[in-house]
């Protein structure tokens, strides 16, 4: 199975439970493919959680949630040495994020020490406890939700935190049609409509494998390094898009040409991936921080002038 059949099955599989979301499903698959994380953020009701439970539900893997609440410890989510009363030694008590699919629900709601506990796992794919590091399998993806309306009781992920997300999406209401499709399928009985595993761990993997292996003429690199210079001297930008910005803007455009079925990016892969990847790098002074989809508007003006690379040489060939 190649990774735009591994893609297939996954939506498809996915598409029982989520009605009318193909894009938020594409973004989610996508950064499964590229070994990235992704932030869904939304108001309650909206199908975050049930988005993230249907991905899980579809790859034959180890899938785990946390509901994050302020007396969540650090310990509660990567694991603790116990004495063990027979064997007379410590034992490692592994946590929740060894796992494959990690859904970090309500991510806001834990104080800044306990989100810390999950930078070392997001970037550097290992957990260390008591001075002791432990590898983390492959595929590992941390899908968290958050509410961005309630402010009592919730901490503001830290840029720190943000930047090791490589998508930062919203569902949205849906439309008249997938509304009542919604009421049709979750009358009688709620929850993920796909039980059964439609693909592999290796499937996954080898997908993974693909997507990094998809070809990048030097013209659409040196476009990528543009766009995210151009974020850094933005009028409204306090802090432009980091260097890891850059890498993950190339991944996300090589998922998207996976999931049209091509071996190399176009510059349309690198503008769809654009928005959903950069705009919650971006820091904005107080002023564009009250204007709504400011980081969106400012990234729409960076694209529009940006030259893009016109050159016949998009063709796969190097």
């Amino acid at each position: 199975m190649n990774a735009s059949e591994t893609y297939r099955a996954i939506k498809s599989n996915m598409q029982k439970t989520i009605a009318g979301k193909d894009d938020v499903l594409d973004l989610v698959i996508i950064s499964l493919f590229c070994g990235g994380h992704v932030l869904i953020e939304d108001v309650p009701g909206t199908g975050k959680t049930m988005i993230a439970r249907a991905l899980a539900a579809s790859i034959d893997g180890v899938c785990r949630r946390i509901q994050f609440t302020p007396d969540l410890l650090p310990s509660d989510i990567t694991g603790i040495n116990y004495f063990n009363m027979k064997r007379s030694e410590f034992e490692f008590l592994r946590g929740p994020i060894f796992s494959h699919i990690l859904l970090a629900d309500e991510i806001n709601r834990a104080t800044p020490k306990t989100q810390a506990g999950l930078l070392e796992c997001m970037e550097e794919r290992c957990a260390t406890v008591d001075g002791v590091t432990y590898p983390l399998e492959t595929p590992f993806m941390v899908i968290a939700t958050q509410n961005p309306l309630e402010s009592m009781g919730t901490y503001p992920l830290p840029e720190a935190q943000l930047d090791r997300f490589l998508i930062k999406t919203s569902v949205g209401y849906p439309d008249f049609d997938s509304g009542v499709e919604i009421l049709r399928r979750f009358g009688e009985k709620r929850g993920v409509k796909n039980e059964k595993p439609v693909v592999s761990l290796q499937d996954v993997r080898d997908a993974m494998d693909e997507t990094a292996r998809v070809y990048c003429h030097d013209d659409l690199l040196k476009y990528i390094t543009g766009i995210v210079e151009a974020t850094r001297n933005a009028p409204g930008v306090v802090l432009g898009a980091s260097p890891r910005s850059g890498l993950s803007l190339l991944m996300a455009a090589k998922g998207f040409a996976i999931l049209y079925g091509r071996g190399y990016v176009l510059p349309d892969d690198i503008k769809r991936a654009a928005l959903p990847v950069l705009s919650h790098r971006l820091i904005l002074t107080n002023s564009e921080m009250l204007k709504k989809n400011a980081a969106e508007r400012i990234l729409n003006d960076i694209l529009s002038r940006v030259p893009v690379p016109t050159e016949a040489v998009f063709d796969g060939s190097k």
